[in-house]
This record gives structure tokens, sequence and C-alpha cells, in this order.
């Protein structure tokens, strides 16, 4: 019988002494579904998206497309797959008031690329407090200086609220200062429209669900170097409307990866997780970490690898990241520092800066959260170390309204020693909603090992 959680109001108490076991389904990964609303507005033709992730991100973007004419059917519906009324390249129209982005940094950075080729129209983006101060540079600044774009706003063009204005935008080769698949992307879209070959070089690997997708619809789209650092884009060639199935996330999947791995007598199995190769990192380091994971059941749907994750709780050893793996599991560091409290050894997180611009100083924000459950962990300039295995109090926490902050604090709560209180829990909804009734399903009681 699976245990109950205390949740009032924006908070949630979390007793220990509980164990994980069942089965899970994580919700649609989304960065898929984010591509695959943009990708499906400037077809031609339907797109219809199976599996999309009803979040508050993607219903940004969904939000910020219909303000341009396209239409799409609600989401939110298990059952019905959302269906996307492309309008061809040329189609979207000119918004009649400001695009707002939410707190989604896919959707701004996306849209930034999307609309700098959409010659005489004209667009503002802004977005809540958290991405109006997150750094829009890396994006405007390419797309200005090596495409042409017209892109304006605070800080020379780097912070929102920004202004697009639309025109032909110029092919090339671009060299990103970091590898982030956001920057590339936006290139990739802005080079559906320009008058020549766009070519993107990357530092390091980046996730690369867009380059799958949009061969999918249909662009001419070469990949190449080492582990496909450097894409090129033709235009010239429509996009067409597809059936695009969307796996379970694997950066939600993380939760519970960690969850099981360190919480005695924990067995869960997630079904059908998107298993990209630019985004299992966060495997390849549970596994180094000795943890008792398995992939069964593999496949492949719309050109992304899936399967089922098996874990279940054993003894962890320490792990090390590095800058070269850091785009392969940025996402997961905040869970994958608390798997390191209960690891034997020193766990080293290093090229993790980029941690520092994300919906909060991640970096800082776990730190400071852990801290304050007894742990001792040392934050470096770009990223943290840890020395495990540490005993945790139960402690008042905080998500400072970071989703993935709120799930890694879980994590830990389940093992500390007391009840742990975290507040701002509906941060979760910008990517997990139903986390915490699902985590309730869950919590098996059982013993807690001291």
């Amino acid at each position: 019988m699976s245990a109950p959680l205390q949740i009032e109001g924006n908070s949630i108490t979390i007793e220990p002494g509980h164990s994980l076991q069942g089965e899970v389904r994580v919700p649609g990964d989304k960065s898929i579904s984010h591509r695959a609303l943009l990708f499906g507005a400037v077809a031609e033709g339907v797109t219809t998206i199976h599996g999309m992730l009803a979040a508050e991100d993607p219903c940004r973007t969904a939000e910020c497309l219909r303000a341009m004419g396209v239409a799409i059917s609600p989401i939110g519906d298990k059952d019905q797959p959302v269906a996307v009324e492309g309008v061809g390249l040329d189609g979207l129209q000119e918004p009649g008031d400001i695009l707002d982005c939410g707190n989604s940094g896919t959707t701004m950075r996306l849209l930034l690329g999307l609309l700098a080729g959409r010659r005489g129209r004209y667009f503002v983006l802004t977005g809540d407090g958290s991405l109006r101060r997150r750094p829009m540079g890396r994006v405007s600044r390419p797309l200005c200086h090596a495409m042409g774009a017209r892109i304006d706003g605070r800080a020379n063009g780097t912070l929102a609220p920004l202004t697009v204005s639309g025109c032909q935008l110029q092919g090339g080769v671009i060299g990103t200062s970091v590898a982030s698949a956001q920057v590339k992307s936006a290139l990739l879209l802005a080079g559906l429209t320009a008058s020549s070959e766009v070519s993107v070089i990357e530092p390091n690997c980046s996730r690369d669900h867009s380059e799958r997708m949009l061969k999918a619809f249909g662009a001419n789209v070469q990949v190449s170097g080492d582990y496909g650092r450097h894409v090129r884009i033709t235009p010239g060639q429509s996009l067409r409307g597809q059936a695009v199935h969307v796996p379970g996330d694997i950066s939600s999947a993380a939760f519970w990866l960690v969850g099981a791995a360190i919480t005695p007598g924990s067995r869960l199995r997630l079904h059908h997780v998107g298993l990209n190769p630019t985004r299992i990192g966060a495997l390849e380091v549970l596994r180094a970490m000795g943890a008792q994971l398995r992939v069964e059941n593999q496949t492949q749907i719309t050109g992304e690898p899936v399967g089922d994750l098996v874990i279940e709780h054993g003894p962890l050893g320490p792990f090390s990241i590095d800058a070269d793996l850091v785009p392969r599991l940025v996402d997961e560091i905040p869970v994958l520092a608390v798997a390191a409290l209960f690891a034997e050894g020193t766990s080293r997180i290093q090229g993790a800066r980029e941690l520092r611009v994300k919906e909060t100083d991640r970096l800082a924000v776990m730190t400071r959260q852990l801290r304050a459950m007894g742990a001792v962990v040392e934050e470096t300039a770009d990223g943290l170390v840890i020395d495990g295995p540490q005993r945790l109090r139960g402690a008042r926490l905080d998500s400072e309204t970071d989703h993935r902050v709120a799930m890694s604090l879980a994590m830990a709560a389940l093992n500390a020693h007391g009840p742990s209180q975290i507040q701002g829990i509906d941060a979760a909804d910008v990517s997990y909603p139903g986390f915490w009734q699902q985590l309730g399903q869950l919590r098996m009681p059982g013993a807690q090992e001291s």
C-alpha cells in the first residue's frame, strides 16, 4: 500500500522510511515536444503529436504559435494527439500583441531563430522575471552578426524583452561559444529561410533532437564531425507535416533513477523512456557508480531510440563529470548531486558553469538547500565537490522556483533523518505535472537503513 504525502498549498512534507516501488511512465520529452510544435507550425499539412508533454513550457510555445495564426488542438487530453495545422515556412503572421514565453528559455531562444527570417514582420518576446534575467546573447549575437538578423532589447539585445524585425537572412559558417542545443536549434531554424547554407560548429556535442526531427520533416540537414558537432542546413526545402511520437523524458526519469538507487528497498521500472545518445550521460554516470540499472525492450520511434529502464537500490561509488560530458546531462546535474551524497567516495562535477544561467543558479541553489540538510558541499566556479556518504537531516527546504531543484530535493528528503518540508513545489509543473501525486503512489512503507 502506497504512503500518502502531506501536501498543503504550495508545500509538501516528506517523511523518510519509505522505498520506491512500481511502474512509472514519465511525461513526454520536453525538448522533443517543443520542437514538434515549432517544426509542425512551419510545415505544410498537419502534424500530429502523440504523447506530448502537457506542461507549462511547451504550452507557452503553443500559445505563442497560436498568436501567430497557427491552429493547434487542445493540449492535455492523454487519449488524443495534439494536431498542428502547419502554415508553411512563410506563413507565420505578425502577432497583435507581445509573445509571452513565460519561464521557457527554449521557447524564447528557438523563436528568435524562427522569427528572425520572417521578412516584413515585427515581433516582441518577453517572459517572467527569471527568463528576463537569462542570457539571450548566445542566440541573438550569432543571428545578428553572422546572419544579419535584426534583434534588439535590453543590454544590447542580450536580455528580454527582445524585438525581432524580420528580414532576409544570409548563410555562413557559425562557431558557437557554448555547446547548447537551444543555440544550435535557433540557428538551424533561421537557416530554413536563409539565402544560402548555414553551418553550425559546436565546441562539444549537444542534444541532437532538432537535426533528427528536421530530417524527418524533409529538411536538407547534414551532420558530420566528431559526435555530430558540425551541422549544415541548406534552405529551399519545404517541411512536410509528420506523425511525431514523443518518448518519455530522460531528464524526468533521472529523478526516479536516482531516488531508487539511493533509497533502500527500492525497485522501479520506467517505461518507454527516450535513450537518445546525446541525452544519456546520466545513465553513464549511474553505471559508473555501480548502480543496478539495466535497459530493456529497446526500439526506435520517430527516429529516436527508446526503451524501458529498470533500477534497484544498491551500493554506489563516486563519479566524475567534466565539460565534455556536461551537455549530455546538464539538466540531471542537480539530482546527480543528491546521488553523490550517498556514494562511497569523492564525486566531482566540473565544467558546469552553464547551470548558473538556468532558471536559477542551480549550483548555488543546490549547495544552499543541501547544506540546510546538513550536507557538506563544496561549490566551485563551475561545479561541485561532494564527499560521501553523508547523513542528511530533515529540514525546511525551498525550490527557489526551480522545477529540477524541487524534484531533486524530494529524492534527498526520502533519505533524510526526520521529515522535510519543501516550499514552492508547483515549480515542478514546468516539466513534470503530476510529479508529487506520482511520488505518493510509488512510496511504499519500508525500513530505513541507518
